[in-house]
């Protein structure tokens, strides 16, 4: 039996993109690095009683008594648990991953859905991402990007690109085909249709697709913090490692379950009010 040697082929590739182009993985890991610690500057400087007025004001007004109530005592449980500032962090990297995610996923599953071609293509692609361990999207990322936060954000942002490309090409796809010939029939440019009849009507999909896309990114919080990414996955894994942290780590993992609640919840809501 002939041994295909995959590995080193990989390897060679590597090293080539490392020597050939090193300058687009510094530009990436400068721009992803910036957002990061911006946003985390802007959720961790005021007081933490100013964000969690703004995140239960907010939560009111959107969803209602209920869910502002579990904000304000989540909130509040974050920070006598003293992870406050580590929840910001991680709260910036969620955002920051799936913002990225969506930006990358819709546009490739509006591509998908209007062009056959691309969908075929696109499909073994996905499901090889998505069959993929969570854990084999490190080893990239830490060969291009190193140690920190960087190569948790782009592992996790790769991770989350499929349900949004799916998500929006299945809502697309699913517009009523007389819809989409009558603005034919009514002269009506491709670009046109797409803008203003197939993504309107595929809505729910898009507003889905978003939602989806910022749980998987949440999911894949405490692996980046086997990366060195810091906030609470950082805390979580070191709790595995480190009896005397254990504790701390399973506060963390309290803290990501509040927050991952919350943004479930919010995500639900906009999914049912405005994917309609």
């Amino acid at each position: 039996m002939p041994r295909i040697h995959l590995g080193d082929y990989v390897d060679a590739l590597i090293s080539w993109l490392l020597s050939a182009i090193p300058g687009v993985f510094d530009a990436i890991s400068a721009v992803m690095t910036v957002l990061v610690e911006a946003l985390s500057a802007v959720l961790t400087g005021p007081p933490f009683l100013v964000w969690v007025l703004v995140f239960t004001v907010a939560t009111l007004l959107v969803r209602g008594v209920g869910l502002a109530a579990f904000t304000l005592v989540a909130f509040l449980l974050v920070a006598s648990l003293d992870l406050w500032q580590e929840t910001m962090e991680t709260l910036a990297v969620v955002l920051v991953a799936a913002i990225i995610a969506t930006a990358i996923g819709i546009p490739l599953g509006i591509w998908a859905a209007r062009r056959r071609s691309a969908s075929v293509v696109l499909r073994p692609i996905l499901d090889f991402m998505q069959t993929t361990p969570v854990f084999v999207y490190l080893i990239p990322a830490v060969f291009f990007f190193g140690i920190g936060v960087v190569p948790g954000v782009v592992a996790t942002t790769i991770f989350s690109i499929p349900p949004a490309v799916r998500l929006t090409e299945l809502g697309i796809r699913g517009v009523d085909p007389e819809v989409v010939e009558a603005a034919h029939a009514f002269g009506a440019h491709p670009r046109q249709i797409l803008r203003e009849v197939q993504l309107p009507m595929a809505r729910e999909s898009l507003v889905l697709a978003t939602n989806q896309g910022l749980l998987y990114v949440l999911s894949m919080v405490v692996i980046g913090g086997m990366v060195g990414g810091g906030s609470l996955g950082y805390i979580v894994v070191s709790g595995f490692s480190q009896d005397q942290l254990f504790g701390k780590g399973l506060c963390a993992g309290i803290a990501i379950a509040a927050l991952g609640v919350m943004l479930d919840r919010i995500a639900r809501y906009a999914a049912a009010r405005y994917g309609r």
